[in-house]
């Protein structure tokens, strides 16, 4: 069965443009075994009255398309619907069987058919004129959007072979979009080591002191306003695009939470990779892991937040041994990278002393997250406590704030445990005894004196 384009149409829609594709490639297969002389384009305007184009196939495309690009597009996305659809179409022309490589067309390591490779969209738009099958390269290009937006590319071969026999890949959420009318976000995995992160918090329930919150204010500055310099005369020959912001200071002082606060009001994805489980001990592992994530967010315009920075993109070594020299040799490929991204790149860690500092000077900006201090722990405890719960009369927030130098994370959890003392009790009042300990709790975490 078909997949619908959406919940309000049938899949006659998607069946009716894979049924033109039928009819072009065996017109196509026709003629060549036929060897007969065809103008393509010409035979394209007459069958279909220039109407092959379904306005419900290509309605999620960032740009118009051509007749190629719609047949390209549909030669991709055939093998996720009708498995045999190639084979069928070759078996009716060669019923004995056969070889045929002008067709191209590779077999995956789970799929049992034909899946198309670049050599496939030359013969059906080009056949064997020489001329047109050079131009169908351009579809495959670096230039072309195709892959600037990330919809389709063709896979690398090895070295030596032809670059249009690599499979055509389609982006998984391409496909999704395409089919099921619907956003999909990436799986996490090894090859995709990023979670998208969310918050239901809003900037009122984050307290930072006012040198923090300024430095924040520029990110949202730029977020709003760098389309600017792309139209200033001068700026646009002179500032790369890009943003990159080192965020650093003591577990729980707010880092993770302002990145994906920023991606909430800018209405961005926010992606956080945790670079101490990425990094890899094989070399040229950590490189791979991560490059999957920068070639999506670029299409994407996702916010990328690195955390445990120090672990990939700490203090280089001396290159006392060959592993040395190979490493430090994988983290300035990955520094090009990150000060290549278009989008707001944040880095994450616990101590901006672990960096290297060649590394650092290539940030915009380096935005220190101290723990609160006393007057703004007293905040951070008034703005966590429940509103469901009656306080009891011994509750004292400001001796809480001035006697336990915790963070904000760990007063949240202390007040989480308060309230779930609370609720067992079923009395719901909640009380000081409680909240202490509950930071009692968070000391002993951290294996520090009470």
């Amino acid at each position: 069965m078909l997949y619908a384009l959406n919940n309000n149409e049938p899949g006659f829609i998607l069946e009716a443009a894979l049924n033109d594709l039928r009819q072009i490639v065996v017109y196509r297969m026709q003629t060549h075994f036929n060897q007969q002389p065809i103008d393509f384009d010409q035979w394209l305007g007459k069958i279909f009255n220039d109407r092959l184009i379904r306005a419900d196939v290509v309605k999620h495309l960032p740009a118009a398309i051509s007749t190629d690009e719609y047949i390209t597009l549909l030669l991709s996305l055939v093998p996720h619907v009708q498995p045999s659809f190639f084979e069928s179409i070759i078996a009716d022309h060669l019923p004995n069987g056969g070889d045929f490589a002008e067709f191209g067309g590779v077999k995956g390591s789970n799929h049992r058919s034909i899946l198309p490779t670049g050599e496939t969209v030359q013969f059906i738009l080009a056949g064997t004129g020489l001329g047109q099958r050079l131009q169908v390269h351009q579809l495959f290009g670096e230039e072309h959007f195709f892959y600037r937006q990330g919809i389709l590319w063709l896979e690398p071969v090895k070295e030596g072979e032809p670059v249009m026999s690599g499979r055509i890949i389609m982006a998984q959420d391409w496909v999704d979009k395409l089919l099921l009318d619907k956003e999909t976000a990436p799986r996490f995995g090894l090859d995709f080591p990023a979670r998208r992160i969310t918050t239901s918090m809003v900037w009122d329930d984050v307290v930072l002191n006012q040198q923090t919150r300024k430095h924040v204010n520029e990110i949202s500055n730029w977020l709003q306003l760098h389309h600017l310099f792309s139209e200033d005369e001068n700026l646009s020959r002179k500032i790369k695009p890009g943003y990159r912001v080192l965020f650093y200071g003591p577990s729980g002082t707010g880092k993770t939470l302002t990145a994906a606060l920023l991606g909430k009001q800018f209405q961005k994805d926010v992606y956080r990779v945790d670079l101490s489980q990425v990094v890899s001990k094989y070399i040229g592992e950590t490189e791979k892991n991560l490059e999957s994530v920068f070639k999506k967010a670029e299409t994407k315009n996702w916010i990328l937040f690195f955390d445990e920075a120090d672990a990939l993109f700490g203090k280089r070594t001396n290159m006392q041994s060959a592993h040395d020299k190979y490493a430090n040799q994988e983290v300035s490929y990955l520094l090009q990278r990150v000060e290549d991204y278009p989008g707001l790149l944040i880095l994450a860690t616990n101590f901006k002393s672990n960096l290297d500092e060649a590394f650092l000077r290539r940030f915009h900006s380096l935005i220190h997250f101290p723990m609160p201090n006393s007057a703004e722990r007293l905040l951070l405890w008034q703005r966590s406590m429940p509103v469901s719960l009656q306080r009891d009369a011994d509750i004292r927030l400001e001796e809480l704030a001035k006697q336990f130098e915790v963070s904000g994370a760990s007063i949240l959890n202390a007040v989480q445990y308060a309230a779930l003392q609370t609720y067992a009790r079923n009395n719901g009042v909640i009380c000081q005894q409680d909240l202490i300990d509950g930071v009692r709790k968070e000391y002993q975490k951290e294996d520090k004196s009470f």
